[in-house]
């Protein structure tokens, strides 16, 4: 069996500035998430702060915690061209100081459909009926990341009585974790549906594939072994 991505610890970004480089030198292109995606304006959010879903469950933009070194947000969309309305994709990479907060990071965002089954965007958006699974790594699965996972739900604009499907995906390797969101069209099929899903995840894999192999540069340039990122802080 192939082991999973990953980012050893040792070899991961130490310092802020490290980790921002880190973040901003991944490539991210648009058709990693399908045909006809192009960068949304504003393109890139970060890398000095990042998303929290606050106590009120408000999603809102903060400095970084102690624990994290960067965040950097990409967004992209498939504008509307069949009358179905167009398709949104956001990818967030997070740098984490350690492994353990990271692991941290996943546990809470696991929890967080729990406590806020609906969460406000911005003034006039929000995601409603959110559900939550996590898929540690193992025999069944796809060797992409240390651990990932999935949340699904509605997403509704306001004035707007048509939800629409809205899914966010979280892979984590070693102390970084690489988040999508994706919201559908409202005019989409199923069969769409699930074909934007697929793509946007095929978009992730590229991204865990690539700091997966700079993790790999990384680890051989500091002379330590892939697999030093589990574990490291967990005594």
């Amino acid at each position: 069996m192939n082991d999973p991505y990953t980012l050893a610890e040792s070899a991961a970004p130490r310092t802020r500035a490290q980790a921002a480089a880190f973040v901003r030198g991944l490539t991210v292109r648009p058709d990693f998430f399908g045909p006809g995606y192009r960068k949304r304006d504003p393109y890139e959010t970060g890398p000095g702060t990042w998303t929290v879903l606050g106590e009120d469950c408000v999603w809102r933009r903060e400095p970084l915690a102690g624990t994290v070194l960067a965040g950097l947000t990409r967004s992209f969309v498939r504008p509307d061209t069949d009358g179905k309305g167009p398709v949104f994709v956001s990818l967030t990479v997070t740098v984490h100081s350690s492994v353990v907060g990271a692991r941290r990071d996943m546990a809470v965002s696991l929890e967080e459909p729990l406590r806020c089954p609906k969460q406000q965007l911005n003034a006039s958006e929000w995601v409603q009926g959110m559900t939550s699974r996590g898929d540690p790594y193992d025999e069944q699965r796809t060797a992409t990341s240390d651990d990932d996972l999935a949340e699904f739900g509605e997403y509704v604009v306001d004035g707007d009585g048509k939800p629409r499907r809205f899914d966010w995906f979280k892979h984590r390797l070693g102390p970084v974790t690489v988040a999508a969101t994706v919201r559908h069209a409202v005019g989409a099929d199923e069969a769409e549906k699930t074909k934007v899903t697929q793509d946007a995840l095929g978009g992730v894999t590229f991204v865990t594939a690539d700091i997966d192999r700079l993790g790999a540069v990384r680890a051989k340039k500091a002379g330590v072994s892939g697999d030093a990122a589990e574990g490291a802080d967990d005594e």
